[in-house]
């Protein structure tokens, strides 16, 4: 029975660097111990178990002495491995085994998610302890096929990294890419999970980003499940999740405690925001000054008659307000926060009057602007956030110069490169397909 259990045991958990086994052999007492030690309490271990021989004569009163712990119990062959995976020590003496309850849930000091908000989903974020983010993840994950690879990075001093995965559900070219990607790596230090996002990226003057990076661990065990690989980095909150398609970073976690009609409902309208952030002053730009028949004439008027008095062309003006959106949003990354809101709203208020009042902006471009913000903090994730603020500037040019044509052409030319892209042999479009699991459960 003895060999039987570890031999279950190293058959399911053999590649995980979190499986510890130890030998003890003290006095007449034989006995080993099986336990994954990012779920175990090792000092309480060491306590129970290990110190606590040194008060015992023999065998036989050390097996009293086990028996009469209320931690521990015998074997039990149809609930061991759930017992194991959440925290129980395997305990091999004598031919015989007994599971001790050494348990130890990483739930506490633990920060709130800051970048990634959730109204129904967990409040608690990453810390920046490596193991205390494999524990969380081990109990959010409780499976057997969970593989920890533990690997170093870099020069000296090296960065310690660990990959996670489900052995059943991962694409193994995926991981043997990843890994053999990390194992290249040649930096002097690795500072962050975002920089070695960027080590890992082939491509790199991508505008999108290839892979995740989140602070949540109920989002990264969701993302376990659908057989993407995770990876933590020691010194550092955030996990990369790899590999990452469009629809990833339009989704958020309160998605799946919705109702199929409601989670619908929101994602359309971040598809809706992502829209306007790209495209909305562009077509400002080629209302005002090329196609002004795209209206109704009630409407092309009362944009013509708010930008009397503004001295220079739409694309100057266009140009001003979102340099002032970018400084305030920057201003509100950058300050302090119990300031930021405050400060933030203040200024954008005070600019944007006084500008419409000054004749530098039209009062249409002022709606345009505060659009164009609010639409921008739609998206969940602030990789694609960022990337779609960027996004918007290329359409802006292409209506300078072509208007509504421009526009057109500079859309065909986007769905293009994204249908090109690929995040780790994975198309970067995949959700228009039909093959997102996420998006198939809701």
């Amino acid at each position: 029975m003895t060999l039987s259990i570890k031999k279950l045991i190293n058959d399911q958990l053999s590649s995980t660097s979190d499986l510890k086994s130890e030998l003890i052999a003290i006095k007449d007492i034989e006995m080993e111990l099986l336990y994954l030690d990012s779920l175990c309490d090792e000092i309480k271990i060491k306590t129970d178990l290990i110190s606590s021989i040194l008060k015992c004569t023999d065998k036989n009163e050390y097996k009293q002495y086990l028996n009469s712990l209320p931690d521990i119990s015998k074997l039990n062959e149809a609930d061991f491995m759930s017992k194991f995976m959440s925290g129980h020590v395997c305990v091999l003496i004598d031919g015989e085994t007994y599971l001790f309850n050494a348990s130890n849930v990483e739930n506490k000091m633990l920060g709130a998610s800051s970048s990634e908000t959730a109204i129904y989903g967990s409040l608690n974020s990453f810390s920046d302890d490596i193991k205390t983010n494999l524990n969380l993840l081990r109990h959010r994950y409780p499976s057997p096929n969970l593989i920890a690879d533990k690997r170093k990075a870099g020069q000296a001093p090296q960065t310690e990294i660990v990959v996670i995965y489900d052995s059943e559900l991962v694409d193994q070219a995926v991981l043997k890419d990843i890994q053999l990607r990390i194992d290249a790596l040649q930096p002097s230090i690795i500072h962050s999970s975002g920089h070695l996002m960027k080590l890992l990226t082939h491509r790199k003057f991508s505008l999108f980003p290839m892979m995740m990076l989140t602070e949540r661990p109920d989002r990264t065990a969701l993302n376990l499940s659908q057989g993407k690989i995770v990876i933590l980095v020691q010194g550092n909150g955030f996990a990369l999740i790899a590999p990452a398609v469009f629809f990833d970073f339009i989704s958020s976690m309160d998605d799946i405690f919705q109702s199929f009609w409601i989670s619908i409902f929101i994602i359309m309208n971040r598809y809706v925001s992502i829209f306007l952030t790209i495209l909305l002053p562009a077509v400002y730009i080629s209302t005002v000054s090329f196609n002004p028949e795209l209206f109704r004439i009630q409407l092309t008027l009362s944009i013509a008659g708010s930008r009397e008095g503004v001295p220079y062309p739409s694309f100057f003006e266009v140009m001003i307000m979102m340099f002032l959106i970018e400084a305030l949003i920057e201003a509100s990354i950058r300050l302090p926060k119990y300031i930021s809101a405050a400060a933030t709203t203040v200024g954008g208020l005070i600019l944007g009057q006084a500008a419409q009042e000054a004749n530098l902006v039209s009062s249409i471009m002022i709606i345009v602007t505060s659009t164009l913000a609010i639409a921008n903090f739609v998206v969940p994730i602030n990789a694609m956030s960022f990337a779609l603020r960027v996004l918007k500037y290329p359409f802006i040019i292409l209506a300078s110069f072509f208007g509504i044509v421009g526009i057109g052409v500079g859309l065909f030319g986007l769905i293009v490169y994204m249908t090109d892209l690929k995040s780790f042999g994975k198309p970067y479009l995949k959700i228009f397909v039909g093959e997102n699991e996420k998006f198939g459960k809701l």
